[in-house]
């Protein structure tokens, strides 16, 4: 893979996974978290027992194919077949696969449970399971099925949790599911990320379209995505967009997995640079160079906010984050900062205004 030096996280988590260790894992989005337990499913799982071994939970379709292409990469060398399970498709391809005797799983918690229910999947010979995002996967929205699915599995199973973020409710309610688990946290303060530029301004809601505009053309050709916080307004943003002449696309929950799949093709070639997207994109979705977010509404928290964040500047490279915040918006921004635990400084936008704001210490 042309990979000669770990990233931190990688190094300070791989060995203990590979000696069965158990992990909770924290580093910034872009820290190359997949190789974290890729790397020991390779190594650990045996290529001549035709049985699921290892189980990957990821939130979204577009992160399960993105950590399927990162798995296959390494277990493909190891004779490891991989197989994909999210909604969106058809069930047969998955059923087909299932019969052919992979070892390694990696699904959407729904999908997954779909096919346990249906005895299409069989988990107890699993060894090996991970949560990725593991702070979504836990929470209100995922955490029923994935209980249900780790209660298929082997109680001497080895698991591991990975994260951006990691509010202490997960550690606590993660202590059920680990035995005897080694933390590791990598840069995981928002302050130490010095290769994202922020750029935070008041706004009145009238202006923001103006205001993206200027932001859109300085981005010197690099991938933008504009977040918006519902399905509903960045359809309505992008119909905007698109009729100012802008080359862009829209990912929301409602499409179909075949239509999300081709905006991605179409942000990733330079076709459609400009993705206008709810927080459905700000997990797992890993596009080299992307150059700019633009939080055009708000997100509802401070985890949102670095996993938003977390799609610029990744693996060294540089990037700008940018945030509009109406008048109505400054106390909800306050609580943002203070659960982050670091200050911005903002100043109202003014087309004029030199775009030069930092974090303050």
């Amino acid at each position: 893979m042309n990979i000669s030096e770990p990233t931190p996280i990688q190094a300070k988590s791989i060995p203990h996974l590979l000696a069965g260790r158990d992990l909770i894992g924290q580093a910034r989005t872009g820290s190359g978290k997949t190789l974290v337990f890729a790397v020991p499913m390779a190594e650990s799982l045996n290529p001549s027992v035709r049985r699921v071994q290892a189980v990957v939970l990821v939130p979204t379709r577009e992160l399960a194919i993105q950590v399927a292409k990162v798995t296959e990469a390494l277990a493909s060398s190891q004779r490891l077949r991989v197989t994909l399970l999210y909604g969106g498709r058809s069930l047969r391809p998955e059923y087909k696969a299932l019969k052919s005797g992979p070892q390694i799983i990696i699904g959407t918690p729904g999908r997954t449970l779909d096919h346990l229910r249906q005895g299409t999947l069989d988990l107890r010979s699993v060894q090996f399971l991970v949560l990725d995002e593991a702070d979504e996967m836990l929470d209100k929205g995922f955490a029923q099925d994935v209980e249900a699915i780790l209660s298929h599995t082997p109680s001497k199973r080895q698991t591991a949790l990975l994260s951006a973020t990691m509010p202490e409710w997960v550690a606590n309610t993660a202590k059920k599911y680990l035995r005897n688990p080694v933390t590791v946290k990598i840069d995981s303060d928002l302050k130490a990320l010095p290769t994202v530029e922020h750029l935070v301004y008041t706004i009145r809601q009238k202006d923001k379209i103006k205001a993206l505009q200027t932001q859109l053309d300085q981005r010197n050709g690099d991938p933008v995505i504009v977040f918006g916080r519902t399905r509903h307004g960045v359809k309505r943003l992008a119909r905007r967009l698109d009729t100012l002449g802008y080359p862009v696309g829209v990912l929301q929950g409602d499409l179909s997995q075949s239509a999300r799949e081709r905006v991605m093709i179409a942000f990733r070639s330079g076709s459609a640079p400009i993705l206008v997207a709810t927080n459905v994109a700000a997990r797992g979705l890993d596009v080299e160079g992307i150059g700019q977010v633009i939080n055009y509404d708000l997100p509802e928290s401070e985890k949102l906010f670095t996993h938003r964040v977390g799609r610029t500047g990744r693996m060294g490279r540089s990037g700008k984050a940018v945030t509009f915040i109406t008048p109505g918006e400054v106390k909800k921004w306050r609580e943002i900062e203070q659960d982050l635990g670091c200050q911005f400084a903002f100043k109202p936008w003014r087309k004029a205004d030199p775009l030069l704001t930092n974090v303050l210490p």
